[in-house]
């Protein structure tokens, strides 16, 4: 589906894709999840990484001298990752690891790469991302100017306070990214730190009941109570926070595009298989045009998809920030693949609904894609503003 990709980047996809296939869906149906109800329980986790380990396939994106493949090369192979929704978890291609990776890769110094990125890029180790926090707080949801969080100089440590919520991972994570801000008047000065996981001063509150359940750790409300974090252990200075997290914003929105893009191909192939077996009133449910159209349907969003992220990819290795490109490929991708879900859903009926397949899964994953990483109206509010400011400078009447 991505065009003009090159020959190592599909050879690791195809790779992946194989492993995914052969491997990690027979997985789908573990009896371990039955037991656990905030995403694949940590023994899995682990099982599926050795095997993928042992495949050549873990954490395929970034290669062995350390480097990353280009955006473009790793759209094909996150797109075969997320061919189940284990498919990241095994390979360690996942939110938030995935993004996390990449923010550290590109910005902390050798000795955070040696501690922190290490553990994750070699799957031994999870992480979470410290950013939203509770709207009943007052504090940033998508909007992170509103942050509330506090870290304050002392000595050689900063000590950090405040309150997080929907922090994906952060149940089982050893490695975490917390944002705050200096308490000066106004605005403050936005902060990046490192920290080790777990550390009592950070209190998981409670892990959230959520409409998804593939990623590991579930979603979790954080209490921060005097939080002491060494200076060293900052990435970049004072004030680089909102910098740096930009640096992550724009390729970890767009990977989760690629990871539902694979999702949703899943189940079209579950959805066309159905219909090309199942009969109705005298004849297969692929001839029912009402029917045939939605897998018609489906297929031009899947390509649209494609192109959206592929896209957006080369915006994004072209060296540009891609902030108002990967907002409108989030858009475009997290509703065509909500509309692919729910029409696989309605292809299959009553099956469609049941936990027989993939598909009744991949819809509700897909569903919460349209508010992760910021929901579609916040994206479509701030393309709007971008519109707005363009036509006043040009000063036309």
């Amino acid at each position: 589906m991505i065009p003009f990709v090159s020959d190592r980047a599909t050879a690791i996809a195809d790779r992946v894709e194989a492993f995914v296939r052969d491997i990690v869906i027979p997985f789908e149906q573990d009896v371990r999840f039955e037991v656990h109800g905030h995403g694949p329980p940590a023994e899995l986790v682990a099982e599926l990484r050795a095997r993928a380990r042992e495949a050549g396939v873990l954490t395929p994106h970034i290669l062995a001298d350390g480097t990353h493949l280009s955006q473009r090369e790793t759209a094909v192979v996150l797109i075969a990752s997320g061919l189940s929704p284990l498919g990241p978890v095994a390979v360690n291609t996942m939110a938030p690891d995935e993004g996390n990776m990449f923010l550290l890769g590109h910005v902390a110094n050798d000795e955070q790469k040696r501690r922190f990125l290490a553990p994750l890029v070699d799957g031994s180790a999870r992480s979470a991302f410290f950013m939203t926090e509770p709207a009943v707080e007052g504090g940033a949801g998508s909007d992170p100017s509103m942050m509330q969080t506090r870290c304050v100089r002392d000595g050689d440590d900063w000590v950090i306070d405040g309150h997080k919520t929907f922090i994906t991972g952060a149940l089982g994570a050893r490695v975490g990214i917390v944002m705050a801000r200096t308490p000066e008047e106004g605005a403050g000065q936005a902060c990046l730190f490192l920290v080790d996981l777990p550390d009592p001063a950070i209190r998981i509150e409670r892990v959230l009941d959520t409409i998804d359940s593939s990623m590991p750790g579930g979603h979790s409300l954080i209490a921060i109570d005097g939080l002491r974090v060494p200076a060293s252990q900052m990435l970049g200075e004072v004030g680089d926070g909102f910098r740096l997290a930009q640096v992550r914003l724009s390729p970890a929105r767009l990977s989760h595009c690629m990871r539902w893009l694979g999702a949703a191909i899943r189940a079209q192939e579950i959805a066309t298989e159905y219909a090309c077996r199942r009969r109705a009133f005298g004849t297969l449910l692929i001839d029912h045009e009402g029917v045939g159209f939605m897998l018609a349907e489906n297929r031009i969003d899947l390509q649209q998809s494609a192109l959206m992220i592929d896209w957006c990819a080369g915006v994004l290795d072209s060296g540009s920030l891609g902030t108002t490109e990967s907002s409108m490929a989030k858009v475009a991708v997290s509703e065509a693949v909500s509309r692919i879900a729910d029409k696989c859903v309605q292809v299959m009926g009553g099956t469609g609904v049941s936990g027989d397949t993939v598909v009744e899964q991949v819809y509700r994953e897909v569903r919460a894609f349209r508010i992760y990483d910021g929901p579609t109206e916040v994206h479509k509010w701030s393309l709007a503003k971008k519109i707005k400011r363009e036509r006043l400078s040009r000063n036309h009447p």
